[in-house]
């Protein structure tokens, strides 16, 4: 991966984190201020529900209070004290009362806990009033279970005494707990509030009352007031209408709680009396725990503007991110070009040094690290053809001195028999002249024998100092490789102890390259091949591909090289055969260097040689290596 994708990926994936990471805590922070703004809304719901609730209660306290103070009911209590009234005579009292004071139920009941009259069922004439021993006591208003010709419902009830004699005479009077109690409430937009009535043992959706009566739909709301009437206890949770999660609403579900009726104690309120049915009223003992869920108060938020807003940040988040990467994507590019563009300069440098070209320079753009970096390359470059300059020149002078060393000492070995033959020619002359004759022919063919050999020492170093400059062609090695073999032919026939294996790689790029100089090259290689296998053995030669370059091996299964040898291989002069001029080597080193190539040796003992030469096919790298 280059450098500028891994830019790209690190700005992208750093805008991407910080805009998740942004966003998740937006959308955190929203969640949780809707949350609690739901629950402030419950709560103040709640709060204006248990208000409203003490307020109807007071006023229902003081209608039954104004009742129970009423001539009627003074009236109907001194006939019962004094026994002499007809109880069928008051059954219409109730309604009455009930109209003047605006009260949906109202009941007068007498000491033993029987309907004397009711409002909203006279059929309750005679029936036993559960409520009356138990509320009696009671102060305040209670929420009660009030049964009525079409089913039962919920009303907020209060207890008075009318007391004219010995016997009390008790008013209930109430007012129902239905969607027009709710009208009362001052409901925050957004919220609703329903009303479950508790009147059955199992749920009943008709008993779940909205502002406009009965609600619809809500039997999803079920579970959630299974849990409070299981519990009583305050529950919360969302309800989810429709699909689309913003029709969802969250609900806290209040339970609505009264005292649990059972049927009257008939025994008198008077402990000195005997008679059997009179009503205890001291109710004092009541337990707290005595208590029955009689309805659950529902708040509901909506939660479309929390789901609405999520979907905002999720969409201003993808925005974000969207334009966010497209800024990545530029400054990436923008920041790579500035930091790339000078390394690939100074790459692009380097590989023009490492192609032999010294005179490779990068510009100084800035004065930063990489403009340091550029400026210490350039002084890179200047320093390493200076000391190339001096390296080719101690070479030259090392080469000349070799090349002095070796001329002595190949002159030298002719030059000896020339001065012997020279001196036996002058003391011939000296001291027997009749044998002169015979001497003189026997040192004349002495001198020009040794002459022939000087002629032929010269020829060498002057061949080795004639290596022509390769005159370059599009070459076909696989080609080359096949008419150095055929050269051969004849020498691998006579010695068929020598058997020839090729592997050449088909196809084969062409190189830019003098054919006749690589075919003396391969030629002299071969020639090697030969003469290290004087028993026999394999000769191998195969061709390939490498990157950019081509590979031609020459193996043999010959004597093999030490490694000190193999060091020492292409020196000029240096020979490992008892005949050989040590030419040879340096001559395929010549002509592979001159090509851009290198040539490498491999070699075990016993074992035979292999030779390896590398040429590239890249035009570009053979222009770079001759300038």
């Amino acid at each position: 991966m280059t450098f500028r994708k891994k830019l790209l990926l690190l700005f992208a994936a750093t805008v991407l984190l910080c805009v998740a990471v942004i966003s998740a805590s937006v959308y955190s922070t929203i969640r949780r201020s809707f949350e609690r703004a739901d629950q402030d809304r419950a709560n103040a719901v709640a709060a204006q529900f248990r208000s409203e609730f003490q307020r109807r209660g007071q006023e229902v306290a003081r209608k039954v209070e104004s009742v129970a103070a009423s001539e009627t009911v003074q009236r109907m209590a001194l006939d019962m004290n004094r026994g002499a009234a007809d109880s069928g005579e008051h059954v219409s009292d109730a309604r009455a009362l009930a109209g003047q004071q605006q009260l949906d139920f109202l009941e007068l009941v007498d000491n033993r806990g029987t309907i004397l009259s009711s409002a909203q069922w006279q059929a309750k004439f005679g029936y036993p009033e559960a409520a009356v021993p138990a509320a009696a006591g009671t102060a305040g208003a209670f929420l009660k279970r009030e049964e009525l010709p079409e089913g039962a419902t919920l009303g907020l009830f209060a207890v008075r005494v009318a007391r004219v004699g010995e016997q009390p005479l008790y008013v209930i009077g109430g007012e129902r707990l239905d969607q027009g109690f709710l009208s009362t409430l001052d409901i925050p937009t957004g919220t609703r509030v329903l009303l479950y009535q508790n009147l059955d043992a199992k749920w009943n959706p008709k008993s779940l009352l909205d502002l406009n009566g009965p609600a619809a739909g809500v039997d999803k709301i079920a579970p959630l007031v299974a849990k409070v009437r299981d519990t009583l206890q305050e529950f919360e949770g969302v309800i989810h209408w429709t699909a689309d999660s913003a029709d969802a609403e969250v609900f806290h579900a209040i339970p609505l709680t009264g005292p649990a009726f059972s049927a009257p104690n008939l025994n008198s309120t008077n402990p000195n009396s005997t008679n059997p049915n009179s009503t205890n009223h001291d109710l004092t003992n009541q337990s707290p725990a005595n208590q029955q869920l009689l309805g659950v108060l529902l708040v509901g938020s909506s939660r479309r503007p929390l789901i609405e807003l999520q979907r905002q940040v999720v969409s201003t988040a993808m925005l974000v991110g969207g334009v966010g990467i497209l800024v990545a994507v530029v400054t990436s590019l923008w920041f790579a070009a500035r930091v790339t563009r000078p390394v690939e300069s100074l790459a692009e440098a380097a590989r023009r040094v490492a192609a032999g070209d010294l005179s490779a320079k990068v510009e100084v753009q800035s004065s930063d690290e990489l403009g340091e970096l550029a400026a210490s390359f350039n002084r890179m470059t200047e320093d390493l053809a200076q000391q190339k300059e001096r390296t080719v020149q101690a070479e030259r002078v090392a080469a000349w001195r070799e090349l002095a060393r070796r001329l002595a000492h190949e002159l030298k070995n002719p030059l000896f028999p020339l001065q012997v033959t020279v001196e036996n020619l002058m003391r011939a002359k000296q001291k027997s002249p009749e044998m002169f004759e015979e001497v003189f022919h026997e040192g004349t063919a002495t001198l020009l024998a040794e002459i022939d050999n000087l002629k032929t020492i010269i020829g060498r170093f002057s061949e080795f100092s004639k290596m022509p400059q390769p005159q370059r062609q599009p070459t076909q090695v696989n080609e080359v490789v096949r008419s150095v073999l055929r050269v051969f032919h004849a020498q691998l026939e006579e010695k068929n102890q020598i058997a020839v294996r090729t592997e050449l790689a088909d196809p084969l790029p062409e190189i830019s390259a003098d054919p006749d100089l690589l075919h003396r090259a391969l030629q002299n290689l071969v020639l090697n091949a030969i003469d290290a296998m004087p028993q026999g053995g394999e000769l191998a030669i195969r061709t390939a591909t490498l990157g950019n370059r081509i590979e031609i091996s020459v193996s043999d299964t010959g004597s093999g090289l030490a490694p000190e040898e193999c060091e020492r291989l292409f020196t000029p002069y240096y020979t490992t055969k008892q005949h050989g001029t040590g030419l040879g080597l340096a001559i395929v080193q010549s002509v592979v260097s001159d090509h851009g190539g290198k040539i490498s040796v491999e070699s075990t003992k016993e074992k035979g040689t292999t030779f390896r030469i590398e040429l590239p096919y890249d035009f570009s790298a053979f222009s770079a290596s001759l300038r």
